[in-house]
């Protein structure tokens, strides 16, 4: 699947338009922004490059680009905690997307087990900040749907 060429659009076209032309960085990434769609919680942040769009786009199941392993990766793969899209959107400069997902499975997205990867307060102390835990139960045991992996 190809994408247009942000390059060739006007700003009018870019941000207001209906041309599907992803702002990709340097490295060839967007920010991924995914949402679960009943709660509305945010459950990660990741990148997405064309080709993870696009099989999103071709599966309706999110994909991204992990930047760590340096390959595509279809979320839940290994856990069975897909992501079912329900809804993608892009900002109005096209280099960021939010996915609206199903997050089946446990309903885990995070790969520690829990719903959401955001399961830590950032609070201030004398020193500057520390992290809080805030409770978020683990939805399955990462050791053992990883092991081996």
């Amino acid at each position: 699947m190809q994408f247009a060429d942000p390059k060739t659009l006007s700003k009018a076209e870019l941000e207001s338009g209906s041309i599907f032309a992803p702002r990709f960085d340097a490295a060839g990434l967007v920010t991924a922004i995914t949402v679960d769609s009943a709660s509305k919680d945010v459950l990660m942040v990741a990148h997405m490059n064309a080709e993870a769009i696009a099989a999103t786009l071709e599966t309706g199941h999110a994909h991204y680009w992990s930047r760590s392993r340096g390959e595509l990766w279809k979320k839940g793969a290994t856990s069975g905690e897909l992501q079912e899209v329900v809804e993608m959107r892009t900002d109005c400069d096209q280099d960021a997307i939010v996915l609206v997902v199903n997050q089946t499975g446990h309903g885990a997205a995070c790969h520690t087990g829990r719903k959401s990867c955001f399961f830590r307060t950032v609070e201030r102390d004398g020193q500057g900040a520390t992290l809080a835990d805030t409770g978020m139960p683990k939805l399955f045991d990462p050791e053992d749907v990883y092991k081996g992996t």
